[in-house]
């Protein structure tokens, strides 16, 4: 079953983290943690991926700009495994975003839209949200 939490009007600046816990579902395929002004602008979409026709489990991050993806950049080391219990913690550090996972590795994008304000988040996909805080 998957889920979708959307969330307008926030106020994240550089140095604020988004901490989230919750259970990556049993036949999860994908799911996905977007970051920007809206839907169409997205300065992070980070895509862990179970199933990917290419590389199996692969994280994938991405921006999108007017509604246009950019490159994405791929991390074939997926440390998420599929009905595990998880923390994912991503901070916005100005002109790049980290995004730290459950065995501590982290990952790195750039902030390609250079966005200093994220007022939208959004949680999608094969993911049970337990919880979800901003500090």
């Amino acid at each position: 079953m998957s889920m979708q939490l959307e969330l307008k009007n926030v106020n994240l600046r550089a140095g604020d983290k988004l901490k989230l816990k919750g259970e990556i579902l049993h036949d999860a395929e994908r799911f996905q943690i977007d970051l920007g002004r809206d839907s169409d602008d997205l300065a992070l979409h980070f895509n862990p991926r179970f199933d990917d026709d290419s590389d199996g489990a692969v994280l994938v991050c991405n921006s999108k700009v007017a509604g246009c993806w950019g490159d994405e950049k791929r991390e074939i080391h997926n440390p998420l495994q599929r009905g595990s219990d998880v923390k994912i913690e991503l901070k916005l550090s100005g002109d790049e975003f980290e995004v730290e996972l459950p065995d501590g590795q982290e990952v790195q994008f750039p902030n390609r839209v250079g966005m200093d304000v994220i007022t939208y988040v959004r949680v999608k996909g094969d993911f049970k949200l337990t919880s979800f805080k901003i500090c």
